[in-house]
């Protein structure tokens, strides 16, 4: 799959999956902007790829998301793929939670995906062409425990990657999403889900546990032109835990 000339933003991408599917982005040719909250690892990792540019934005926040669409349009003159991979997946009880750590999640998870999205939105609709893909996760559908706002957030940004493609499509923009299964990055490793591994695998048709080059693939599918008769739906990345 060629991306070549094709201009793509990755948020959340100094590490782990946004890191992998940035690499994987600009091997297939295109020119990608690294977008993290650590701009500093952003940049160096930007540096490591061809004609990469690392950037750091809050992407909870428009004005620094609007900025990261400008500095994209002035560096490369286009916008034709978005990826919003940037997340966050504290561990609580439901009944431990508080507003001010639900609305935090519900931030960085969903608000962002739709800020992200409608900025892109101009530069894609007037060149008719563009690709959203939101990372979402395989808990959205099991409802897993200690996950409640997590699910919640990457829920709603399945639903909205849905509407998103209903009201995009007339302008040659499609809007799909990749739901990962707990994947093997330095993230994980270093939070609590990391004890869950050895539970998670032996629910997998594919018995190992799944690394953010595997996930990679699928988003770069989405974002190439064979792609362009799929909006509206997800791709599950997930070793087969859950079998549709």
């Amino acid at each position: 799959m060629s991306l070549d000339g094709r201009v793509a933003i990755v948020t959340g991408a100094s590490r782990g999956i946004g890191l992998a599917v940035a690499r994987r982005l600009a091997a297939d040719g295109a020119n990608v902007v690294l977008a993290d909250l650590d701009g500093a690892s952003a940049v160096a990792a930007a540096s490591d790829l061809v004609d990469g540019l690392g950037l750091e934005v809050d992407v909870t926040r428009e004005a620094h998301v609007q900025d990261m669409i400008r500095h994209t349009l002035d560096e490369y003159g286009r916008l034709d793929i978005l990826v919003n991979n940037a997340g966050i997946y504290p561990a609580a009880a439901w009944d431990d939670l508080t507003l001010e750590e639900w609305r935090r999640v519900m931030a960085v998870n969903l608000d962002a995906v739709f800020l992200t999205s409608k900025a892109a939105y101009g530069p894609m609709r007037d060149r008719g062409y563009g690709r959203i893909i939101n990372i979402a996760s395989d808990v959205i559908l099991a409802g897993t425990p200690h996950l409640a706002h997590y699910v919640a957030s990457k829920g709603g940004v399945f639903a909205f990657t849905r509407a998103l493609a209903t009201e995009l499509g007339p302008y040659g923009i499609t809007a799909n999403s990749v739901s990962p299964g707990l994947t093997d990055t330095e993230g994980v490793r270093g939070s609590s889900h990391a004890d869950t591994f050895e539970w998670v695998v032996s629910m997998q048709a594919i018995a190992r546990r799944g690394t953010a080059d595997d996930i990679a693939p699928a988003v770069a599918f989405l974002a190439s032109e064979e792609a362009g008769w799929i909006t509206g739906s997800m791709i599950v990345v997930n070793g087969g835990k859950e079998r549709h």
